[in-house]
């Protein structure tokens, strides 16, 4: 057994109904695992909130004042008035410069973009700060050309010379990330919900390196890893700035409920952490941060846009997710036992699951005692990928289709 390690959350704050910062702040350091915080602007009352939290906390350069930024009095005031007076007791550790600007098609912005960069990081060097503070900005998937296997994924022709490869230089010569935003709930169909949601699936081979994938996140990130190998970047790290699941939607959408929510992110938090990496990069984590924190009634767009919140106003969970300290615990187990578990409700389909909380317990001690005595055999996992109630849940859908 382990004790999930941290993941970061994305606060955003378009809603009426939100707590005091204090009090999430509080929360969140005492209550959560969460370790890392990304604001979409630069909040002094969140800011001073986070002091002596020891929470990594990311700021943000909105995309109208990136223009002003290049101008290097401008951005060393920017620093002085939104970062440095709550360092160091607050954790700072990022500023971010706009958000998804190659999104926005606004030639201004694509134009001043790296160049703000570049100049708040010569203003973080004059006062001292660069090595606290990193610069980097966060793009959406549309950044790539469509492409059918993540191996011949590529930068959008335009973006990829005149913007993305000067960044990738400016982010390699200050040991910055490059941060971008991918979301499997924007990419999933009916029939690649499992695909989207980590859980047990046919996969999809890659033609062209004839790797395996078994879920679609591990795709989108090594698209933009090869993306960056064509421009020569593929030593740059890669930071998930945003990524989560809605709790609800349109009457249409299929795998908008709290359970479809639980799965991706559960199933996500165990992922990033594992150590497994992706095919394309094995080997290692990826600091992530969650789309969100709360549900922010104020947004506009579609209903899920409002609806991606991990917690409700009062600090409770929206649904289940092994975010809490006290539940942080999970149970070791392999992808054997899970295609055992697989393979006998598969032969005995109307068999059912009885969830004994003190007989788990009490096999979780005993797996627990055998990891650290170094008796169970080497596949085994101490930190899951996939949860036993997604299997569950999966056969229980798998179940209902075969009777109708």
């Amino acid at each position: 057994m382990t004790e999930v390690q941290g993941i970061g959350v994305n606060y955003g704050t378009i809603a009426d109904n939100l707590p005091p910062p204090a009090e999430v702040a509080k929360f969140l350091s005492k209550s959560t695992v969460i370790n890392r915080v990304r604001l979409f602007d630069a909040n002094p009352e969140i800011l001073r909130a986070f002091k002596g939290t020891q929470i990594e906390v990311t700021v943000t350069v909105p995309n109208n004042q990136i223009p002003n930024i290049t101008n290097l009095t401008v951005a060393r005031d920017w620093i002085q008035t939104n970062a440095q007076p709550f360092m160091p007791s607050t954790k700072l550790v990022r500023i971010l410069v706009g958000n998804e600007v190659l999104s926005t098609a606004n030639k201004l912005l694509f134009s001043n973009l790296v160049p703000a960069m570049q100049t708040l990081h010569l203003a973080l060097v004059q006062l001292s700060l660069d090595t606290h503070i990193k610069v980097t900005t966060p793009h959406s998937l549309g950044i790539l050309v469509n492409s059918t296997t993540p191996s011949a994924a590529r930068f959008r022709q335009g973006y990829d010379t005149h913007v993305i490869k000067p960044m990738l230089s400016f982010l390699r010569d200050s040991n910055s990330p490059f941060m971008v935003n991918p979301y499997p709930f924007f990419g999933f169909s009916v029939d690649t919900l499992d695909y989207a949601l980590f859980l047990p699936n046919n996969g999809m081979v890659d033609d062209v390196t004839e790797l395996r994938y078994t879920n679609m996140l591990d795709a989108q990130l090594d698209s933009v890893y090869s993306a960056m190998k064509v421009l020569g970047f593929e030593d740059v790290d890669i930071v998930i700035g945003e990524t989560g699941w809605p709790t609800k939607g349109d009457p249409a959408q299929i795998g908008v409920d709290p359970m479809s929510a639980s799965e991706y992110n559960g199933n996500l938090i165990s992922h990033v952490n594992s150590g497994v990496g992706t095919p394309l990069m094995p080997n290692r984590t990826f600091e992530t941060y969650i789309f969100a924190l709360f549900d922010e009634n104020l947004k506009p767009g579609p209903i899920c846009e409002r609806n991606f919140g991990l917690f409700w106003p009062n600090m409770t969970l929206v649904y289940d997710i092994p975010i809490m300290k006290n539940s942080a615990i999970r149970v070791a187990h392999d992808h054997h036992h899970r295609s055992d578990i697989q393979q006998i409700m598969k032969e005995v389909p109307e068999c059912g699951v009885v969830w004994a909380p003190r007989e788990s317990n009490m096999l979780a001690h005993e797996s627990g005692k055998r990891v650290a005595a170094g008796a169970l055999d080497p596949s085994w996992s101490t930190n899951p990928p996939f949860l036993l109630l997604s299997l569950i849940r999966l056969e229980a859908r798998q179940s209902q289709q075969r009777r109708q």
